[in-house]
């Protein structure tokens, strides 16, 4: 079942079959990991109408749901060897006023934007401080992809309606159509995140499960 399933209408559906096509992971994609920092934890594993009264930014119930499955595709880069990138917020441009979104903030402190630790970013990951909503923009994301001849993006993180689509729409526009884990991928508001994984699967790349993810990915590698 799909996560928009409730959402859609058969009109809707229609309208969207011309958009058909297949996921495709390349020779050397990476994991492209989008602001799992503490931040997203922050508050527990509540519901975010919860959460949200001491930590506007908390995905409260939706994040810690992400957990277990984003350390499994982690863990399945690493096993093939495949490089892992996180990105966080960047301090200064935070602490200057430069933000994502207009969401309200409430007292934030720099180690909000450490990675959160159940997700292991060790030494050999790439770390990508952002100050805008894509990972893209102004970042040197563009020269690691280059240097590390990375051809496709299999993406994670948070949320799935702000940086995880500004960022999508930007790899798709640079010729790398994203692989989106359905698991892996949240936002405190449930039918944001539906909708908006509808249409990204639909205009700029591909929503899949884990366990899609696992055969594509040791198919290519039984390919080679």
């Amino acid at each position: 079942m799909r996560v928009w399933d409730n959402y859609i209408t058969s009109d809707v559906r229609e309208m969207y079959q011309h958009y058909h096509s297949e996921p495709k992971i390349g020779v050397k994609p990476c994991l492209l990991l989008i602001d799992l920092y503490n931040l997203s934890y922050k508050g527990g594993d509540l519901p975010v109408s919860e959460v949200i009264k001491t930590n506007p930014s908390g995905c409260g119930e939706h994040a810690h749901k992400a957990i277990k499955p984003t350390q499994t595709l982690i863990s399945l880069f690493r096993e093939l060897q495949l490089p892992i990138i996180f990105t966080t917020r960047d301090w200064q441009a935070h602490s200057s006023g430069t933000h994502s979104t207009q969401r309200q903030r409430k007292n934030i402190s720099e180690s909000d934007y450490e990675i959160y630790p159940e997700l292991n970013c060790l030494p050999s990951d790439t770390l990508i401080r952002k100050s805008r909503a894509s990972v893209f923009f102004r970042t040197e994301l563009d020269q690691v992809i280059e240097e590390m001849g990375i051809d496709s993006i299999v993406l994670g993180g948070e949320s799935t309606s702000g940086c995880v689509r500004a960022s999508v729409v930007d790899a798709y526009s640079r010729g790398l159509p994203p692989v989106l884990v359905q698991e892996c991928v949240f936002d405190r508001n449930p039918i944001s995140h539906a909708i908006n994984l509808f249409d990204m699967h639909h205009k700029y790349g591909h929503v899949i499960s884990v366990r899609e993810v696992t055969e594509l990915l040791k198919s290519r590698t039984r390919e080679q």
